[in-house]
């Protein structure tokens, strides 16, 4: 565990990760608990959360497995008051519940669009919103950490809904940062490239995966869940307190070359 004395140590602090219960999500979860943080892990699929709570448990963290869909408003009012009953006040939102429909745009349907505005984007501004009416209420401010995409600064093929939704939360992340600094309360979009997960992880190494690798990202590689560790404590963290409406890529340098 960090100690509370570190600038990055989230020691006494209480956050909540959507999307917790697979890829970056528990991996977030996980850096976030190791820092000292006690997580709400928060998902529509509760099984997964449970194994994640004894795995944190196992090294001393504290967390609790609290069931969330972002797209109703009372299942995300719920999410937070369970949060602050059992562990606190919160202190950090990483928001990072998300959905992709990989489709030709003349395939994709209304359904299509909904699904993934509805979680990547409007999701994420009604987990901020509820959130920061908390800190605000409690008057000790925090950190908002939206989980956004290199294709919200740049679009690709067969991704519109995705892309859109990922460049309206780039900008909701600025919106919000400006609006709610007055409350003490900090709002930052993490912006990453290609990250292996479970999810990918046998494309990205296909041997088009490997291509688009040395094609695309100037570092010739994948980033790991580990590479995003730096940034989202940075942003989570009082060693960020004087970033706010900050977007930060962390891609191997691929949105520098798009």
């Amino acid at each position: 565990m960090t100690g509370a004395g570190s600038l990055f140590g989230l020691d006494g602090q209480v956050a909540i990760v959507t999307g917790a219960s697979s890829g970056l999500g528990r991996h977030f979860a996980l850096t976030l608990a190791r820092a000292g943080a006690k997580v709400a892990l928060a998902a529509r699929r509760t099984d997964p959360l449970d194994e994640l709570a004894r795995r944190i448990e196992a090294f001393d963290g504290r967390a609790i497995p609290v069931p969330l869909d972002v797209t109703d408003p009372a299942s995300v009012r719920a999410c937070v008051g369970v949060a602050e009953t059992e562990l606190g006040p919160i202190s950090i939102l990483v928001n990072n519940a998300g959905v992709a429909v990989d489709k030709p745009v003349f395939d994709q349907d209304e359904a299509d669009w909904d699904r993934v505005l509805d979680t990547n984007l409007k999701g994420a501004w009604m987990m901020a919103q509820e959130v920061a009416r908390h800190m605000a209420r409690l008057g000790h401010g925090g950190s908002i950490v939206n989980v956004a995409s290199i294709m919200g600064l740049g679009g690709t093929s067969q991704l519109a809904p995705y892309c859109a939704s990922k460049g309206g939360l780039v900008n909701l992340t600025r919106a919000l940062a400006v609006e709610l600094a007055r409350h003490d309360i900090r709002v930052n979009a993490l912006a990453p490239g290609y990250i292996e997960t479970e999810m990918n992880r046998d494309f990205l190494g296909s041997e088009a995966g490997r291509a688009l690798a040395q094609q695309r990202v100037p570092q010739r590689r994948f980033g790991r869940p580990e590479d995003l560790d730096g940034a989202l404590l940075l942003l989570a963290s009082k060693a960020g307190r004087y970033m706010t409406g900050t977007v930060l890529p962390v891609d191997g340098g691929q949105s520098a070359k798009m």
